[in-house]
C-alpha cells in the first residue's frame, strides 16, 4: 500500500463518513426518496457524461454489467434508501456507526456463505466490533432511540453487504466512472415509483438543504464512489475496506461538529472498540501482493 493509495483511503473514509450528515440535513426539510432518487439521477448524468468525456464505453463486460445493476439496487436504492427514510428518526450519528460494520458484516457473509476461514484474531474483532455497536446502542436506548429506525439502518448495512461482496468484476475491464454513473441511473430508476407512491412532493426550500443536496450528489454521491472503486482496483478490495475502520470515528465527529449531535462517554468508548474490531478483522484477511505501479 503506497501513500497515494493512503491518501485515496484517507480521502474516501471522510467523503463516505460525512454522507450522513448531510442526508440527516436533506430529510429534515425534503421527502428522501424523492430526494435520493433526483441525487442519483443527477450524479448518474453527470458521471455518465464524465467518463464520455473521458474516451469510456458504454460497452461493459458481463461482469460489470452485472456488479453495476447489484450496486445500483444493494447500495442506492436499498442501502442508501432505507437510510435516508431512517435518518427522519434517528441522528446521522446512529446511522453512522451502524453503517460501519459493514467490514465486519462482509467478513461474517464470507465466513457463513463462501467459506472463509477467519484466524482468531479476526473472530474476536468481529465480537469486539459487534460488541462495540452493541454498548453505544444499549447506552442511548434511554434515551428515545426509534426502533424502527435503527432497524431500518441494519437492513440497509445487509444490502450493502451484498452490494460490497458483487463488486468483484466492476472494475476490471476499465471504463470505471461509466461504472459509477450507471450504477447511480439504476438506483434513481428503481426509487422513482416508490417515491411517487408513497411521498408527498413537499419540500421546505432553505439554503441549507441546497448546499447538502448539491453536497451529496457531488462528493459522498460521485466523488467518493469513484475513488472507491479506484482504491479496490488499485490494492483490492481487502486492503481498499481496511479505511472503513475510520467511519466510525469521521461519522460521530462530523455528526458532532455540523449538527450539534451530543456525543456520550459510551459513545466515545464504543467507536474506539468498533474501531479496533474492524481493523482486527481487516488485518489479518491482508496478505502480502507486489506493489501497484504507479
Amino acid at each position: 500500500m503506497d501513500i497515494r493509495a493512503i491518501l485515496m483511503g484517507l480521502a474516501f473514509a471522510l467523503m463516505w463518513s460525512s454522507a450522513f450528515t448531510s442526508a440527516r440535513m436533506i430529510v429534515l426539510d425534503a421527502p428522501p426518496l424523492l430526494a435520493l432518487s433526483l441525487r442519483f439521477f443527477l450524479s448518474g448524468v453527470i458521471g455518465v457524461a464524465i467518463a464520455l468525456a473521458l474516451g469510456q464505453s458504454w460497452r461493459l463486460t458481463p461482469g460489470q454489467w452485472r456488479a453495476t445493476i447489484i450496486f445500483g439496487l444493494c447500495q442506492n436504492a436499498l442501502y442508501l434508501g432505507l437510510n435516508f427514510v431512517a435518518m427522519q428518526w434517528i441522528e446521522a450519528s446512529v446511522a453512522a456507526i451502524i453503517a460501519s460494520t459493514l467490514p465486519l458484516l462482509v467478513a461474517a457473509a464470507g465466513w457463513a456463505f463462501l467459506g472463509d476461514r477467519l484466524k482468531p484474531v479476526a473472530v474476536a474483532g468481529l465480537f469486539a466490533g459487534f460488541g462495540g455497536v452493541i454498548l453505544i446502542m444499549g447506552a442511548r436506548w434511554g434515551g428515545g432511540l426509534d426502533p424502527l429506525g435503527v432497524g431500518l439502518c441494519v437492513l440497509a448495512a445487509g444490502a450493502l453487504t451484498v452490494a460490497t461482496l458483487s463488486m468483484r468484476g466492476a472494475s476490471a475491464g476499465g471504463n470505471v466512472m461509466m461504472v459509477v454513473g450507471l450504477q447511480m441511473l439504476v438506483g434513481a430508476a428503481i426509487l422513482i415509483g416508490p417515491a411517487l407512491a408513497l411521498e408527498e412532493p413537499v419540500v421546505n426550500w432553505s439554503l441549507q438543504l441546497v448546499l447538502a443536496f448539491a453536497y451529496t450528489t457531488l462528493v459522498p454521491g460521485l466523488a467518493a464512489t469513484w475513488v472507491w472503486f479506484m482504491l479496490v482496483q488499485r490494492i483490492g478490495a481487502v486492503r481498499g475496506a481496511t479505511f472503513h475502520f475510520l467511519n466510525p470515528f469521521f461519522g460521530v465527529a462530523i455528526a458532532a461538529l455540523l449538527l450539534g449531535e451530543a456525543l456520550g462517554p459510551m459513545d466515545l468508548v464504543g467507536v474506539v472498540i468498533i474501531m479496533a474490531g474492524i481493523l482486527a478483522v481487516q488485518l489479518t484477511k491482508a496478505a502480502p501482493v507486489p506493489r501497484p505501479q504507479a
